[in-house]
């Protein structure tokens, strides 16, 4: 036996041979073990593989492993069409395919392949366990998360799925070796395998083009779940769009503001608004839910506008919405960030703005008012793990009505009933609906533990509206008081099987899109502005949305602007006489 075709070693003084015939001589590696078996240790073995065999098996990995919600869809779609779902299907495989195949270059082909892996393991956990679509303005919400938001959605499936379905694939191709052709032969055979791949799709799309548009127009929804390629496609949306928004200037609304109809009290005009959180409609018994979720408000003379709409389904989207001049069908990130808003139309007619934070922000909403962030505090009766129970909220509202001097609105952003973690949202006290949900992961809960957790939420939000309500009553005798209270966007508890919220509006279930909304007025507030509360029960029934927010706000602190719309003002013709208009009108100081 020739030495030549082996590596010489010696095993316990004997002296032998590793035969390496059938290796690559480029492969083959040093074997020399001393009498200690420690002088120089075996390569670890690593198949070899070509750079677009890879990006098939990778591509074939994506399409199975990351998109069971967009298969599922898609077979749904094409309602018993086999040749079409089939067709499809290859069609969505060239395509994907060709996209990958463009990145299989040398130094790239790895990093890219387990950029591609790693996203579509974090968003199909996403898409498939909540029904989330991980589109521009979900990754906008993303990226505002608190860190403790955002801890809640970390849960141990959580991990668990990413080592498995990310990180294991990840390490399989950091594991092989890339076999790369010449820089010009490999130039040309991915060109070639990209433009197969390109007429194959082309083919596909152009054969059967009538009943592919027609599923796109009915179901737009579809390839809004395909990963990872769109939830990549809108995260560069998002970076490009927040790039053009760094240095956007508000411009002034307003500016013409006052407030009038001063003389009617002598009291300063005081409301708070408590800004909720993922609160539904469905779920208020106030609007006729069977479970008694709004015991203490029932009790509180407020009125109710049952049929709500918001601007959005995530907080980042219906926050500055609502609070901006712009209808739902004419607002857009960019002209919220263009525009002022009805707090600085309100601190131009000199009324004192205040907004205490307990959720995750204001969304450029207050960069020209007062504005504290109670998390920050972490005040140990209320707070834990860096969010706090909204009774935070309530411990500061006497302290705040002690300093009023003049007119003030104050808002309150409540935590609410953000999710999973409903159980987190409410004290020991108000778990009334029971068994209720202990766990951020709704897999270890049954449908009915989610239901009685998030009802526990609203019961909650009951009893913090109502003591801010309680609180103002207490002071009758020196503000001319009143307090609105309005959710950001809905819930979807596995209706549909979606969880959570953030779908896109055209596509949101009412749990997500219809939203409590409610007013109370003090005795005083009403006599002084000459409102008709048997009017307003009444036109409370008609359609509300956030769209009437600004105005509303405008209308029930008594300031007059231009830019203010009587139509849009749900106040404004249940005023006897109706004062407000003609105080706007003569402008009566």
């Amino acid at each position: 036996m020739s030495e030549k075709k082996g590596i010489p070693s010696r095993i316990g003084g004997i002296r032998a041979i590793v035969l390496l015939d059938g290796i690559p001589r480029k492969h083959r590696g040093d074997i020399e073990l001393n009498d200690s078996n420690s002088r120089r240790a075996p390569r670890f073995f690593r198949p070899e593989i070509g750079s677009v065999t890879l990006c098939l098996l990778t591509t074939a990995y994506l399409l199975i492993a990351a998109n069971q919600t967009f298969w599922s869809k898609a077979f749904g779609y094409f309602a018993g069409d086999h040749f079409g779902f089939t067709i499809f299907v290859v069609g969505i495989a060239a395509a994907s395919m060709g996209v990958v195949t463009f990145f299989s270059a040398k130094y790239v082909t790895k990093p890219v392949l387990i950029f591609l892996v790693m996203v579509a393991s974090a968003a199909s956990w996403f898409t498939d366990s909540f029904g989330v679509i991980v589109d521009k303005e979900m990754i906008r919400n993303a990226v505002v998360s608190t860190n403790a938001e955002a801890g809640r959605l970390i849960t141990a499936r959580f991990v668990l799925h990413l080592l498995l379905t990310g990180i294991v694939p990840s390490l399989l191709i950091v594991w092989v070796r890339i076999r790369h052709r010449p820089i010009l032969r490999k130039l040309g055979h991915n060109t070639a395998v990209i433009l197969a791949c390109t007429a194959v799709f082309a083919v596909i799309g152009l054969g059967d083009y009538r009943a592919f548009a027609g599923i796109g127009r009915a179901h737009k929804d579809l390839l809004d779940t395909f990963n990872p390629f769109v939830p990549i496609t809108s995260a560069v949306r998002f970076a490009i769009s927040s790039g053009k928004d760094a240095n956007v200037v508000a411009q002034p609304l307003g500016t013409d503001a006052k407030r009038v109809n001063t003389a009617a009290t002598d009291k300063p005009r005081v409301t708070i608004i408590v800004l909720g959180e993922t609160a539904r409609a469905q779920d208020f018994s106030l609007a006729g839910y069977e479970r008694d979720t709004n015991p203490e408000l029932a009790k509180r003379n407020v009125v109710y506008f049952p049929n709500t709409s918001s601007c959005g389904t995530a907080t980042a989207i219906s926050v500055p919405c609502m609070f901006s001049i712009y209808p739902r069908n004419d607002y857009t990130h960019r002209k919220g960030l263009e525009t002022e808003n009805v707090l600085d139309v309100l601190g131009r007619a000199k009324v004192s703005v205040s907004w205490l934070d307990n959720d995750t922000g204001s969304y450029g909403v207050t960069d020209r008012v007062s504005y504290e962030f109670l998390p920050d505090s972490a005040d140990p009766r209320f707070c834990k793990d860096g969010e706090c129970l909204d009774d935070i909220l309530l411990d500061k509202v006497d302290g705040w009505l002690d300093k009023v001097k003049g007119d003030s609105v104050l808002v309150l952003h409540q935590l609410g009933s953000h999710g999973p973690a409903y159980y987190a949202r409410y004290p020991e006290e108000f778990r009334r609906f029971t068994p209720d949900c202990r766990a951020n992961d709704f897999v270890a809960c049954s449908p009915e533990e989610i239901r009685n957790a998030y009802d526990n939420t609203i019961l909650y939000t009951d009893h913090v509206v109502s003591t801010v309500i309680d609180k103002l009553k207490k002071r009758s005798a020196t503000l001319a008081a009143s307090a609105i209270y309005m959710s950001d966007h809905g819930e979807s508890l596995g209706e549909n099987g979606l969880y959570l919220h953030g779908t896109p509006y055209v596509l949101a279930p009412a749990q997500q899109t219809k939203v409590p909304f409610l007013v109370w007025m003090s005795d005083d507030l009403q006599a002084s502005a000459g409102y008709d509360m048997a009017c307003l029960a009444t036109n409370a029934k008609k359609t509300t949305s956030h769209d009437n927010f600004f105005h509303s706000v405008l209308g029930i602190t008594d300031v007059s602007t231009k830019v203010y719309d009587p139509a849009l003002d749900v106040f404004s013709s249940c005023r006897k006489g109706n004062m407000r208009v003609a105080s706007v009108a003569t402008g009566v100081n």
